[in-house]
């Protein structure tokens, strides 16, 4: 579905708008007041998103930040340091939360390739025996996003999280676009999220929800999740009426991601090809191409604006596009002559 307003909107999947199907279904949603347990299309949807992971239960959260902040409150110790990669939203792209939420230090390890290895947590769980902070939580990003969404295969996860309960730490998964992961690796999203205690994954990027991101655990952590979702603000009462559109994003909008990881994958060519060093196709396996500005020209977000391309930054080394079902094949074409226009 190409972008309602002519320009071709590459900055993120965030930008998504909700489908036909979802409008009616939120115009028809039968609603009560979530924060009393009673709107039976929020629990229609999160019974259907602890299916969809493999965990016993799940929480509606407005956002991906609340989801693991929240998921930080509860498994983090304050005053410990929390183990995840370097460029991890939760470190990078959550305004410091982490300190003021969870009362905790996020301590950094290499993601050159958007993973890490198991051997890391065992390195840095040596660390209190030296006199470092004592670790509380070991969190992954899958996909992790600034790498290029490279998605963690299903063997890595069970092998950090492994390296994690060899340490008795607990491992949250910040799954924002697991359902991304899944597509590309063939998997079940429940085999990526069967190896950690609990995992976030959103509504409102790739599946195209209007809001929403979903918290998903144990049942007993779900419980206590609520609790520090009203901590945060995030009770939303009759929430079924954004909630319906989740349901849809569930049981309608998975399959189609690999639409969008193949036209990524054309971006991503095009690029490398028109400014070589720029991109690598062979490391996009999802919807997000993080192209190297460096290898850019100066002007080459403003030359995609000016043909009505947008694209955008995620850090000053980083120019990132990113495709979404309202990025057709058409609008695709559009924004790869604009790539071979760029800097002429």
């Amino acid at each position: 579905m190409p972008s309602p307003d002519g320009r071709v909107d590459l900055r993120s999947d965030t930008v998504t708008t909700p489908t036909p199907a979802m409008r009616r279904a939120m115009a028809d949603a039968e609603v009560g007041d979530d924060v009393y347990g009673e709107d039976p299309t929020v629990n229609r949807l999160e019974e259907l998103a602890a299916a969809r992971v493999g965990k016993e239960a799940a929480v509606y959260v407005p956002s991906g930040t609340m989801g693991n902040q929240i998921a930080l409150r509860l498994l983090a110790k304050r005053g410990t340091e929390v183990l995840c990669a370097a460029r991890a939203h939760i470190r990078q792209y959550e305004a410091a939360a982490a300190a003021m939420n969870a009362g905790v230090q996020i301590r950094p390890l290499h993601d050159r390739d958007g993973t890490f290895e198991p051997a890391a947590v065992d390195a840095a769980a040596e660390g209190p025996a030296h006199h470092l902070p004592p670790l509380s939580l070991v969190a992954i990003e899958n996909t992790h996003m600034p790498a290029g969404g490279v998605p963690w295969p299903v063997a890595q996860v069970e092998a950090v999280a492994g390296a994690a309960r060899r340490h008795g730490l607990p491992v949250h998964c910040d799954g924002a676009r697991i359902f991304n992961a899944a597509v590309a690796l063939g998997v079940d999203a429940a085999a990526l999220a069967a190896p950690v205690d609990t995992v976030m994954f959103c509504l409102s990027k790739g599946l195209s929800a209007p809001v929403g991101s979903m918290l998903a655990g144990p049942a007993d952590l779900i419980a206590a999740a609520r609790l520090e979702r009203a901590r945060l603000g995030g009770g939303m009462r009759q929430a079924g009426v954004i909630a319906a559109a989740g349901v849809v994003s569930l049981t309608e909008m998975i399959d189609r991601l690999a639409e969008d990881h193949a036209r990524a994958r054309r971006l991503a060519e095009a690029l490398a090809e028109r400014f070589p060093g720029s991109a690598d196709p062979d490391r996009v396996q999802t919807n997000i191409v993080c192209a190297s500005a460096a290898a850019l020209p100066a002007s080459f977000l403003e030359d995609l604006a000016a043909d009505g391309i947008r694209g955008g930054t995620i850090d000053q080394m980083t120019v990132r596009l990113v495709t979404h079902k309202d990025v057709d094949d058409a609008d695709l074409d559009r924004a790869l002559t604009a790539i071979g226009k760029a800097g002429r």
